[in-house]
């Protein structure tokens, strides 16, 4: 007879573990720091009120648009066929995210259990998501360094949005035809990890030098490509819209408060932002984010009042809305597929 390998009888682990304890603290700290300039902001959002209704469903829109692309963008990695299955398991877990600390790592984790609760294999389920989160990060990082041609030339702000749409193609389309480039040939991809080894190491040369990392990217690029198959096509456009139509709800949000910076500017204040929302010492970045984005904005040109104003309007759609729905998500989850979908 074999022995029962479940014995300790499934001992559930202390809710307060060393692990839960610092990411607890990180957050106080981090809260913390942020709080009075936090406060400040957050005096100013009464005025929210002189922002006209259509601007909102703008933004609401263009927000929805990018979680439309982050769910067919999952759907490719995973293999899951329903579109109904991968908008409930981002809606929930991008919620999860924001609600505790840990930030990406635990909306990651609930990310994997939902999935394994639908079907998908645990392997399947970890190497999906481990491709889903570098393309998406680095098509994140790709974002300024596309944008050198409008900083040159210059696209401003306009309130009728024209520009701002044509400069979103021209975004799109570079993003796409670079991430192609990148997926099938290794010298340009070998050519970035050289240069940003070789500018982190000559900026902190009293640590041990880096080494390898261009080796190290064209194995997560191949990591990427097995994930995704013949179905490559599909993904990059979904990994360009998920940050562009957040962008452009943040470039809506400037032009509702009659800013008017360049909005390469502004795609550089963003891509700063995004970075500090992966900090894991507040739920979301939390914070860190808002003050961030107030600071970038002002270097881009705007003004202290409006910058405040749009952080405030892009972060209640960006941020605050999609709480309450990934809760909804997560509830009717639950319904559909069992009361073992328990999150982390």
């Amino acid at each position: 007879m074999t022995a029962d390998k479940t014995s300790p009888s499934d001992k559930r682990r202390p809710f307060f573990g060393v692990k839960r304890i610092a990411f607890l603290s990180a957050a106080a700290i981090g809260l913390y720091l942020v709080w009075p300039s936090l406060m400040s902001l957050f005096a100013e959002a009464p005025r929210l009120r002189t922002i006209a209704w259509f601007w909102f469903l703008l933004m609401g829109a263009l927000e929805a648009a990018s979680f439309t692309c982050y769910w067919g963008l999952l759907r490719v990695a995973t293999g899951v066929r329903s579109w109904f299955v991968a908008a409930l398991t981002q809606l929930a877990s991008n919620a999860f995210s924001r609600v505790v600390p840990g930030g990406a790592a635990s909306g990651g984790s609930a990310s994997y259990q939902m999935l394994v609760n639908v079907g998908i294999s645990r392997s399947r389920a970890v190497t999906a998501l481990t491709a889903t989160t570098l393309i998406s990060t680095a098509t994140l990082l790709a974002l300024p360094v596309l944008t050198v041609p409008a900083i040159l030339t210059g696209v401003p702000i306009e309130r009728s949005l024209l520009r701002v749409v044509q400069f979103g193609f021209m975004v799109f389309g570079l993003l796409i035809g670079t991430g192609a480039l990148l997926l099938f040939t290794d010298r340009p991809l070998a050519e970035v990890g050289r240069f940003a080894q070789r500018t982190r190491n000559r900026f902190r040369p009293h640590s041990p030098p880096l080494a390898g990392l261009p080796d190290k990217l064209i194995e997560e690029r191949n990591l990427i490509r097995s994930v995704l198959g013949d179905k490559w096509w599909q993904a990059l456009p979904f990994a360009a819209g998920n940050w562009l139509f957040d962008l452009l709800a943040l470039i809506a949000a400037l032009a509702a408060v009659g800013a008017r910076p360049h909005a390469s500017l502004v795609l550089v204040a963003y891509v700063v932002a995004a970075l500090l929302g992966m900090i894991p010492f507040t739920p979301g970045g939390l914070g860190f984010v808002e003050v961030g984005l107030v600071a970038t904005l002002g270097l881009a040109g705007v003004g202290a009042t409006e910058a405040a104003l749009a952080t405030l309007a892009y972060r209640l759609v960006s941020f605050w809305f999609p709480i309450p729905a990934g809760l909804v998500a997560f509830t009717v989850f639950r319904r559909r597929f069992g009361s073992n979908s328990g999150a982390p």
